[in-house]
């Protein structure tokens, strides 16, 4: 038998070592190889109920050191919550196949994905556009940036995206495009990018569609960009109608990557995060959430903290209330089913195998100075019964079979 042949998934497949929230490429696949641990699924289950059931903390955090999975996780539960259909595939039929028989589980999952929602993705650090986080709005700014691209505006400035929402509210956003393109013989959205350059055809396109005067319209975005100022308050207001608009019980929920490493040490970006998400729960009602992943638990992020600053630490808290703590635990589930599963008739050869070798494992792992030692595999028959724990047999018959430099079980 080969070594190869063992295993229910190709050994050979590619597998992506870090999990980018903005790369939409090997999605399918993500989803496929997703494993939803034991004590993920028990994390899960409280975080819907909470989702479902609004009872105003409409925040959580995930959390767990590199390499943990939580990326992976907050990819997952953006795709999910959406009910996204990348590539035709059904990620609600996919989950629930993942959940192995537990009914309650996939009824909190089907609760959830009968609310109808949009999922705004992102990694915060890669979106931000300003370089020094001291400043007042460099938080609320990425927020408004990643809504204002998902509605279809100029995202990197705030104030042409405001243009383009004042347009789009009075209905004449299309036909300014239009005009614009007409004018300025290329699109809008080529044309905005260098909108300080093409102020007269902008003025132009504005004048015919607003049916004001030329000289009025001039250095219309001037005046946009002199007058713009965007509140916590302001960008709540904008969620609020956005949400309203879509329906009764739309939501709009904002999952963002590596907050913990973004907000580092920062109790202002820290209390900005917290009020936004207050901002947005007084708004919405319950209606917009944001999801976030931090590589610490939330009481490590900031270190020494003064009285106040322990006091505004607390408001945080009990916004983020819903806690997603990914441990080692999970790692080595995941490597377990991910990577390890084998198919059912290898597992005889396997058992086989273990009892030819069992009496040479403690001096296969076991090193004499004391300077390596690797965990052995107790006993095949209770490892079947493990479960959800790591099968130790597994990295034993790797290992074994690496030093016997044989591709081949006989």
């Amino acid at each position: 038998m080969k070594l190869s042949s063992i295993f229910q998934k190709p050994i050979e497949r590619q597998i992506e070592g870090v999990i980018k929230a903005d790369d939409e490429v090997g999605i399918v696949n993500e989803i496929e190889e997703y494993v939803l641990t034991n004590e993920v699924s028990k994390r899960l289950d409280v975080f819907l109920e909470a989702y479902i059931n609004y009872q105003g903390a409409n925040g959580a955090w995930l959390s767990g050191f590199f390499g943990s999975g939580k990326s992976h996780l907050l990819k997952m539960l953006a795709y999910l919550l959406e009910d996204k259909a990348p590539q035709k595939i059904s990620v609600k039929k996919l989950f629930l196949e993942k959940c192995h028989g537990d009914k309650l589980l996939q009824a909190q999952i089907e609760k959830a994905l009968s609310i109808p929602s949009k999922s705004i993705l992102f990694n915060i650090d890669q979106k931000a556009d300003i370089i020094n986080k001291n400043e007042v709005d460099a938080l609320l700014s990425v927020f408004a940036k990643v809504f204002d691209e998902m509605c279809g505006y100029y995202g990197k400035q705030g104030y042409i995206a405001q243009f383009e929402r004042d347009l789009d509210e009075r209905g004449v956003f299309y036909d300014f495009q239009n005009a614009y393109q007409k004018i300025s013989k290329k699109e809008w959205g080529k044309g905005r990018q260098q909108a300080l350059l093409e102020d007269s055809n902008i003025a132009k396109a504005y004048a015919e569609v607003a049916k004001a005067k030329e000289d009025d319209a001039k250095n219309i975005l001037k005046k946009y960009r002199a007058e713009y100022k965007l509140s916590i308050e302001d960008f709540a207001e904008q969620i609020n109608k956005y949400v309203n608009k879509q329906g009764p019980d739309f939501r709009l929920n904002f999952f963002v990557d590596e907050v913990g490493q973004y907000i580092a040490d920062n109790i202002k970006l820290m209390t900005n995060l917290q009020t936004i998400a207050e901002s947005l729960a007084s708004r919405c009602k319950g209606r917009s959430w944001i999801i976030v992943t931090a590589q610490e638990d939330m009481n490590s992020i900031i270190g020494d903290m003064t009285k106040q600053q322990g006091n505004d630490f607390s408001k945080i808290q009990a916004r983020f209330s819903n806690r997603l703590k990914l441990t080692s635990a999970d790692v080595a589930e995941v490597i377990q089913i991910r990577l390890l599963s084998k198919v059912d008739g290898s597992k005889a050869e396997l058992a086989k195998l273990y009892d030819k070798q069992v009496n040479n494992f403690k001096t296969l792992f076991d090193f004499a100075d004391g300077s390596k030692h690797y965990k052995n595999f107790r006993d095949y028959l209770k490892s079947e019964k493990i479960g959800n724990e790591i099968k130790t047999f597994d990295s034993s018959i790797k290992i074994w079979a690496s030093s016997s430099k044989t591709h081949h079980i006989s």
